[in-house]
Order: structure tokens, then sequence, then C-alpha cells
């Protein structure tokens, strides 16, 4: 197992689960952050951005949860010596978001497809092993930006949005099932590997909505919304059409090569009001 880590983005909705995690298998762990971050046993925190004044100690192991794309920018220009191997997450969105009718996502498609290639040939330069996880929709520490807004609306409102005619497979992935991948792809079992990670469940687009308000905790009052109007609106504003796009989209993960490489098998999607509060990081 990993002796030393040194982890980007351990404040993030990740991090707050894999740092446990890797401190549980006795790894020293290193980790990065831009903000003041609480003490942790077995944690030393480093306060900062990723750029070339980041000096990481010598370690066993990278593991970055943060933006792809600044971590293989630091790597490639860093003077820290490269590790003996690296784990890295990037999106189920470098393919999903390839075609979006909006430039700013299908920028974000390639942004992340040309990092994980960058990461791979920084990893054979320098005969690392590297493992790159693209999750699907993360959810469970209360800060994501796709389905706690939604939650922490209803909370507040009481009214809980309900789309119709939203048939898109979804797969939502617990965060810490997306940390527990990540100290299961130290063993090096899927080195060289771009691995999809989806959730234990597909569900359409409105049956999650309805899964959440089912977990909020709080009574809420069905707020029905169709597609149509949703298209419509988008049309005067000018905005939302990618979102739209995929809510009729298949966005799913096939979670066989996870299981085999890995033997992590995510949990069901059946949230409770504890994934729509920000937890301690």
């Amino acid at each position: 197992m990993t002796s030393t880590a040194f982890v980007i983005g351990g404040s993030g909705a990740v991090g707050r689960f894999l740092l446990p995690r890797l401190a549980a298998t006795g790894t020293a762990i290193v980790a990065l952050s831009r903000k003041e971050c609480a003490p942790r046993d077995g944690v030393t925190w480093l306060r900062g951005g990723l750029d070339t004044s980041v000096v990481a100690p010598p370690v066993d192991a990278i593991v970055c949860v943060g933006p792809l794309d600044h971590c293989v920018a630091w790597l490639e220009a860093s003077p820290t010596p490269a590790p003996r191997r690296v784990v890295a997450l990037s999106s189920m969105s470098a393919d999903s978001k390839r075609e979006s009718l909006d430039a700013a996502e299908r920028a974000l498609a390639a942004r992340l497809a040309d990092a994980e290639q960058r990461l791979m040939a920084y990893a054979s330069r320098h005969t690392i092993p590297a493992t790159v996880l693209r999750p699907t929709l993360i959810y469970g520490a209360g800060v994501d930006r796709s389905l706690t807004p939604i939650a922490q609306f209803a909370r507040r409102a009481r009214v809980f949005p309900l789309i119709r005619g939203a048939h898109g497979l979804r797969q939502p992935v617990h965060a810490d099932d997306v940390a527990a991948a990540c100290v299961a792809a130290l063993s090096d079992a899927a080195a060289g590997q771009v691995l999809p990670l989806g959730g234990g469940e597909r569900l359409s687009f409105a049956q999650m909505l309805a899964r959440v308000r089912e977990g909020l905790g709080r009574r809420t009052i069905p707020l029905p919304l169709d597609i149509n109007l949703l298209r419509l609106a988008s049309r005067v504003t000018g905005r939302g059409s990618g979102m739209l796009q995929r809510l009729t989209h298949d966005l799913v993960a096939d979670n066989a090569p996870l299981v085999e490489r890995l033997g992590i098998s995510p949990r069901a999607f059946r949230p409770g009001p504890d994934c729509w509060q920000p937890s301690a990081s």
C-alpha cells in the first residue's frame, strides 16, 4: 500500500471522503487546498493553488480529485520529483458533452479529453502507472452544482420541481464511492486505464429527481415543469440549451471494468437529507 500521498483537492467533495479512507490505510498525507482547513490526524495541509510555486515533498503517489487540467499543467512544469503512481479524476463530461449545443460545454469536454491524454503521456515519459477515473454526476457532500442546489431550494421553498419528459438515464455516484475507487486504484490494478465510474443504479432524470425529493426529510409541493416549455424559455433567453438537450439523452457509465479491475461496486441512489448539507472539510 502507498505510504505517502499528495492529495490535490483534499477539501473538495471527493477529498472529504478520500482523506479518512487514505489515513485508515496508514498513508501519510500531504493535502493541497485553496482555503483554510481544519486539522486532521495524519494530514499535513498546504494552502494554495496549483502553480509552479507549489512543491510537494517526495511521495509515493499523487491523487488528484481537483481540476484535472490544472493538475496536468502543474505536473508538466513542476520541479517536484515524479511520484511512483498517479490517480486522477476526470469526468464522463469528456464524452457526454462533446456534441453539446452549448459551446462552453463542448470546450469543457475537449479540455478534459486533452488533459487525460497529457496525463497518460506524462506517465509514459516517467514510466509510472497512472489511472484516470471518469465519474458520472457526483453527489453526497452537499457541494455539487447539480442536485444539491435543487435540494436546498426545495427545502427552503417547500416546492420541488419535477420535469415532465426528462427520460434520459442518469447514474449518480456518491462521493465516498469515488473516493473508494481512488484508493483501490493505488494498487496499480488499473494502470494505464481510463475507467468510467457510475453509481449502482440507472434512473431516468425524472426518477432521479423523485428520489431526491423522497430523501429530503421535509414535505414539499410538487411543481410540474414541461420540458417543451423549458425549451421555449431556453430559445428566448439563449441559456440552458446544453442542459435541456441532455435531459432526453442517457448519461451512464459501464461499471464492468471498474468492478473487474478495482472490485468497486458503487451504491444505489438512495440519498438522505445529509447528502445536501456541506460536510466538514
